[in-house]
């Protein structure tokens, strides 16, 4: 593990995450509602668990 510091003073060093970001998210002022983010969410967590089930079952 590095520190901060160690990784500041490598060439180049960078700490910005911005290559983290959802490219599907570029307009953020026009994000769905939270609930409507939520609801989306827990499709994808059930649909990933229904998945899981069949991949344990086989």
């Amino acid at each position: 593990m590095f520190t901060r510091e160690e990784l500041l003073q490598r060439d180049k060093a960078s700490l910005d995450l911005f290559w983290l970001r959802d490219a599907s998210m570029t307009d953020l002022a026009n994000l769905p509602d939270p609930e409507v983010l939520a609801e989306e969410i827990m499709e994808n967590l059930r649909s990933a668990l229904r998945s899981f089930e069949v991949v344990g079952n086989a």
